[in-house]
């Protein structure tokens, strides 16, 4: 997402809440002991990150067992591994690595990693090594840091991708992908005029790059759909399979690339190739789910899970994210079928809220009827449940990710 539409976003939920008034051998202990890493927000704005041990039953009070997030804001920066909290600062230019020690989010150290007017994309290269891909606006190049999160120093360079032009004045980042000594890039360009007037290309970009030099090999271009992925940070957008497939979802409805006359679609990369595989194309919007999707999960054997916009729910960006019309799909990404969970409809543009262990799909669903919790959705025999409950003053489950 480009730095106007995060912008948008956050300010949405700022009004909101105002209308309510790491390495593991550097883990703290209370880290160390603690499984899963949850941030949420309430209905009056503050927002927490609780540290819990199990998602399948019991109420919890983020006022009384979480660290409240001071500043608030941070769930779209959040970087979560390791009993870790990562995070680029796009207005300091720092990147900190936290902890929560005595219910406090902690810094323990940063460095100084400047040129990014918004951090869009991240990949894990190693247990240490974290890339970092973003756009400047003010040099109009796309840059990278390579960090090593366990000494905090950093390595950066100008990615080799044209910058804007003609009627467009931004790009995006949607996803990266490593691939035999090469880095693949998946991007669109904007038009942007102002906060509340964007819309997207009709074309998804593909750059392969020589890495780590980040000179451009081959660049691709693809029609069927546009606005692959989105920034990663935000929610999941992509996956790679057990054949070593990789598969991304474009995003260009309303909450994304905003050009809804492109479907949402599925594209895939296979195994140690370098191309859009061209004899696939998984069109969500033309299946039965007939909407536009944001979100997407692999669940194991040739499965994921999409999160979906209802359309006749919501009236346009300005409720986008208060009104609870999102459903959850099951989808077979061989024979390209598709089935509703049967959960109540969730609310939130852009929420991490799904997360797989053991066959076994954790979901984040608020609902302003039903109440906020965590759905388990055994993938395997197919029974969903209740799991774990949030009081009735959480609003939103934004973040649920394995912490340690």
């Amino acid at each position: 997402m480009t730095a106007h539409l995060r912008h948008l976003y956050l300010t949405l939920l700022t009004v909101a809440s105002l209308a309510f008034t790491g390495c593991t051998d550097h883990a703290t202990e209370s880290s160390v002991k603690k499984k899963y890493s949850i941030y949420a927000m309430l209905k009056d704005g503050n927002e927490y990150l609780l540290q819990i041990d199990s998602l399948n039953s019991g109420i919890i009070s983020p006022e009384k067992t979480g660290a409240k997030v001071v500043p608030p804001r941070i769930f779209h920066d959040l970087i979560v591994r390791d009993g870790y909290y990562y995070r680029l600062d796009m207005r300091t230019g720092k990147f900190s690595r936290s902890t929560v020690k005595n219910d406090v989010l902690t810094e323990e150290q940063s460095l100084q990693v400047d040129g990014f007017t918004t951090c869009q994309n991240y990949n894990w290269i190693s247990t240490d090594s974290l890339l970092l891909i973003g756009y400047d606006e003010g040099t109009k190049k796309i840059r990278s840091a390579r960090v090593n999160v366990r000494n905090m120093t950093a390595v950066q360079d100008i990615v080799d991708i044209d910058a804007p032009s003609g009627i467009y004045n931004s790009i995006s980042i949607g996803f990266s992908k490593f691939s035999d000594g090469k880095l693949i890039v998946g991007y669109s360009y904007h038009t942007i005029n102002g906060a509340y007037n964007y819309t997207t290309g009709d074309t998804v970009y593909v750059n392969v790059l020589g890495y780590p030099q980040m000179k451009s090999l081959q660049k691709l271009k693809d029609t069927r759909s546009t606005y692959p992925g989105d920034e990663n940070t935000r929610q999941a957008h992509s996956f790679t399979d057990e054949k070593g497939d990789f598969y991304f979802i474009s995003a260009p409805g309303i909450a994304g690339g905003n050009n809804p006359n492109k479907p949402t679609g599925i594209y895939r990369i296979q195994q140690s190739q370098t191309t859009l595989d061209q004899e696939y194309f998984f069109n969500i919007s033309a299946s039965p789910i007939q909407n536009h999707g944001y979100g997407l999960w692999y669940i194991g054997k040739g499965k994921a899970i999409i999160r979906t916009e209802r359309k006749g729910i919501f009236s346009g960006m300005k409720d986008h994210w208060k009104v609870p019309h999102f459903d959850y799909y099951v989808i077979d990404l061989q024979s390209k079928t598709t089935s509703r969970l049967p959960l109540p409809l969730d609310k939130g543009t852009a929420k991490q809220c799904v997360m797989v262990e053991n066959g076994m799909v954790y979901i984040g669903v608020n609902s302003d009827t039903e109440g906020s919790y965590v759905w388990m959705y055994n993938s395997e025999s197919g029974d969903l449940k209740k799991g774990l409950k949030f009081d009735d003053k959480v609003d939103y489950i934004l973040r649920l990710e394995r912490l340690n």
